[in-house]
């Protein structure tokens, strides 16, 4: 079984899109805009441009200084690690936000 695809690597572009290098080596672009609502612990990155670039790489995710964080499989796939190990991630992709559903 092969590993789960992480990140190994991010440079902050234009507006709230990041540049990943995963694990192996694969190159791609996320738009995290959709996922950063400005409430809570993201307020500050979603509104702030010189906060939003102090993001890095700890194992394997992205995180911001203030113990910010936002879940691999999320910014990678757009939700859980898929179960087919062959298939690759998109090039370019707008994470969505989640969506809760409410117990009856």
């Amino acid at each position: 079984m092969l590993p789960m695809l992480r990140i190994s690597n991010v440079r902050p572009l234009d507006g709230r899109v990041v540049q990943l290098t995963l694990i192996d080596g694969s190159v791609v672009e996320r738009d995290l805009s959709a996922l950063l609502d400005g409430v809570g612990v993201f307020e500050r990155i979603s509104f702030d441009d010189a906060a939003f670039r102090e993001v890095y790489v700890d194992y394997g995710t992205l995180v911001w200084p203030g113990e910010v964080d936002i879940a691999p499989e999320t910014i990678i796939w757009d939700g859980p690690d898929p179960s087919d190990v062959g298939r690759r991630p998109e090039r370019y992709l707008r994470p969505r936000r989640p969506r809760y559903v409410q117990a009856e």
